[in-house]
């Protein structure tokens, strides 16, 4: 049977088509991602790709998040694929990987996110084994279908071979980061996740996705942009950052105050 913990929720709420709204954690603190556990976000995804946060601060956070009743994701650096099955033991409920822009790439991610016969993920989880309430079998059993891979869709690299990643088996998801798509998009002129090229191309991602029956999450930087995701039919937005919320709340703040 499968677990219906913290741990296989965000899996079982994607799978049942529910929409998602997720933080975003980069800064070093693992009890900043503890607070916004305890808000009313479905999930909390923590960045170190470019947030200073690291591995080790990354898995000192994650029981933080699971505590409070939430699934936690981590994105990688680039090509980091080793660091992958360490999240999926210390209890993360889904890995995004940046730049996967080959197949190469997307087998590789999709590897060491699986057990075998799928994948070639190796035995050793820890806070992922205890937080599943499975015991050993069980959750080698049931962890390929709560073990969430989320590919990013970043490049032109990346969507001329969309379709192919999607029917990858052992990539869950797709992810999308608009100022990267931006870039590659304007030939490297300009960043601009707000443009009508991006957005075009955002739908575009949704209507194969949702034709190979796979969610698409996006990373959005406000809460206006996150609720027009979810409109064009994304199932997982991450809205905003840690950074951006302790920056808005002391501008809010000091407006009041006339500063």
């Amino acid at each position: 049977m499968a677990s219906q913990t913290v741990l296989s929720s965000l899996a079982d709420r994607l799978a049942r088509g529910d929409s998602l709204v997720s933080a975003w954690c980069g800064l070093q603190d693992p009890a900043i991602a503890g607070l916004l556990a305890k808000e009313g976000f479905d999930a909390v995804t923590l960045d170190m790709q470019h947030g200073p946060i690291t591995l080790a601060e990354v898995i000192r956070a994650i029981p933080l998040i699971n505590a409070a009743g939430k699934p936690a994701l981590a994105r990688i650096a680039v090509g980091e694929f080793q660091n992958v099955s360490r999240l999926f033991d210390a209890g993360v409920s889904g890995v995004i990987a940046p730049m996967i822009n080959t197949m190469e790439d997307a087998r590789a991610f999709a590897a060491y996110s699986k057990y075998p016969p799928m994948g070639e993920r190796s035995w050793g989880s820890y806070g992922g084994l205890g937080a599943s309430g499975l015991d050993q079998n069980g959750y080698l059993r049931e962890a390929n279908r709560f073990s969430l891979s989320f590919a990013m869709i970043e490049t032109r690299e990346a969507m001329a071979i969309l379709d192919d990643i999607l029917a990858l088996e052992g990539i869950d998801a797709v992810f999308v980061g608009p100022s990267d798509l931006s870039i590659a998009l304007s030939g490297g002129k300009a960043v601009n996740a707000l443009s009508a090229e991006v957005d075009e191309a955002i739908r575009h991602i949704v209507a194969r996705a949702s034709a190979a029956g796979k969610p698409v999450a996006i990373y959005a930087q406000s809460a206006e942009r996150a609720k027009a995701f979810l409109q064009m039919g994304a199932k997982l937005v991450t809205v905003m950052s840690d950074t951006a919320f302790l920056r808005g709340a002391a501008q809010s703040a000091l407006s009041v105050l006339g500063r």
